[in-house]
């Protein structure tokens, strides 16, 4: 029987090893650097308290990936016990889950979130109303309408990611609402940063799709959304995102895959044109198929025999690190304001984009809203801040707690939370969780090619392509990787253009 060897336990990696078991005779053995399922998508818990790594939406347009969540945890017969206050009256399936797997099924949830500039909530994405023009007064209203118009006239040459915004938004509604945030994000101006990224993250999106999506949903009852950036609902695992992949991780145990947790590969041999083995820092593993999420410059590292120049471009490829901070509140200073109402009338927002220069903070989730069930007691309000940074950095070598000290001092500031409120906190720190595009990255065909010509070696996932992928995207990585290999299809492309062929694009 052949063995596969997959580095890393995130979406990727277990989709490899699940399909590879419900596809093939082939056996997986996972790899897991850390102690924890789910890499970026795990959920982390406190004190009866659970965190999401980042918010992540279940939500694909790939009927497959939908599927095979669906498969592992079902979606709930009833609504959770503040849907219909978050606005879902009526669950998306008729039957239940059996009783005895209730704790295991998926919420569906509106999808709600803003940005907040000037002390003030605004559309995300951007869009042009009469509450838009209030907060932003007549001035700058003027000058985002003009701005809009001379980019609808006059298109830039996509040299980079600023020019890709401001062809769809304009320069002053690029400036106020997306400028500064992508600064925060990669550390590097977005003129800096190749148009990749947007043609990636946002595909399609632009002001006028923004006002198209509007007038649609207003006028045609059956309108269905063909944007992910403005979709209106999602899935959810109740306890977070983490439970899925635990979930996946149990399933292929049980079907008799493999996972070694904290096993990090530090080595991996190689043979003419193909991997023979890898090197853990407790033993050597040999495989007929070798699947790697681990971060192309780990890889590169790793590899045995390696040309200088493959080598030289891949650790030099950016990343950007991540610092969360979870804060326990008695309340949120900042109260509901919307027609949606909520428990304790906190914010609806799932998650909310910090625009305020005068503030590190990228993002603020609150945990409330994703699930009830994240948060041990209702009465109390617990949130997650978002910070990009670079490994060894002013941020990153703080401690913990004069980390959480510093990130509530910022909420403060912006007149989000008072001091005063804040019960508990934790932090967590994530590498390489964002590829960056820059820096090496115009020369990554290089390494592209180099992985590809070992014949069973296939490289998914986010970090495993340096492609800044959703969590379906990831997952469709692997699944095509495993149909090549039943298949007996040799060319990896296909692998690659998930997410950049229009197959893959989530607007078809």
């Amino acid at each position: 029987m052949k063995k596969a060897v997959i580095i890393g336990a995130g979406p990727a990696g277990l989709t490899a090893a699940y399909m590879l078991l419900k596809k093939t005779d082939i056996r997986p053995c996972i790899l897991e650097e850390t102690s924890a399922i789910g890499g970026i998508s795990r959920t982390a818990e406190y004190k009866g308290n659970r965190m999401d790594l980042g918010g992540h939406r279940f939500f694909s347009k790939n009927g497959k990936v939908v599927d095979i969540w669906k498969e592992l945890m079902p979606i709930q017969g009833h609504p959770a016990w503040d849907d219909n206050v978050l606005g879902v009256e009526k669950p998306l399936c008729e039957n239940g889950p059996d009783p005895e797997k209730e704790d295991r099924v998926m919420l569906i949830r509106n999808r709600v979130s803003r940005i907040y500039y000037l002390k003030k909530f605004f559309d995300y994405p951007i869009s042009i109303n009469l509450e838009t023009v209030r907060n932003l007064g007549l001035k700058r209203s003027v000058k985002s309408g003009v701005g809009y118009v001379s980019s609808s006239l006059r298109k830039r040459n996509e040299n980079s990611l600023e020019d890709f915004y401001i062809n769809r938004f304009g320069k002053q509604l690029y400036s106020m609402f997306f400028e500064r945030y992508t600064e925060k994000l990669w550390g590097v101006h977005p003129s800096h940063i190749a148009p990749d990224w947007g043609a990636q993250r946002v595909k399609e999106l632009s002001l006028s799709k923004v006002l198209a999506e509007f007038l649609a949903r207003k006028f045609k009852k059956d309108h269905k959304t063909k944007c992910t950036s403005l979709i209106e609902q999602f899935m959810y695992p109740k306890k977070g995102p983490g439970q899925l992949w635990e979930q996946m991780a149990s399933e292929i145990v049980k079907m008799g895959g493999e996972i070694r947790l904290n096993s990090k590969v530090v080595g991996v041999d190689t043979k003419e044109n193909r991997v023979i083995s890898v090197r853990t820092d407790k033993e050597t593993i040999k495989g007929d198929l070798f699947f790697s999420s681990m971060p192309i410059k780990d890889l590169a590292y790793a590899l045995d025999e390696c040309p200088d120049k493959v080598r030289d471009v891949a650790v030099n490829l950016p990343y950007r690190d991540f610092i969360t901070v979870g804060l326990l509140l008695r309340k949120l200073k900042i109260a509901n304001t919307t027609r949606i109402r909520t428990i304790n009338n906190i914010v609806p927002d799932c998650w909310i984009y910090i625009q305020e220069p005068e503030v590190k903070l990228g993002r603020l989730q609150v945990f409330n809203n994703w699930s009830p069930y994240m948060v041990s007691n209702p009465d109390n309000v617990f949130i997650g801040l978002e910070y990009f940074c670079c490994e060894n950095d002013e941020l990153w070598n703080m401690s913990d707690k004069e980390f959480a000290d510093f990130a509530a001092r910022e909420l403060e500031e912006i007149g989000i939370i008072d001091m005063g409120d804040v019960l508990d906190s934790i932090t967590i720190k994530v590498k390489k969780a964002y590829p960056a595009y820059f820096g090496t990255y115009s020369e990554f065909n290089i390494v592209r090619e180099y992985l590809d010509s070992f014949e069973n070696l296939f490289c998914i996932g986010r970090n495993g392509q340096h492609r800044y992928n959703n969590m379906d995207h990831s997952m469709l990585t692997a699944m095509v990787a495993v149909e090549n290999i039943k298949n007996g299809v040799r060319d990896k492309s296909n692998i690659w253009n998930v997410n950049t062929e229009a197959e893959y694009h989530e607007e078809k």
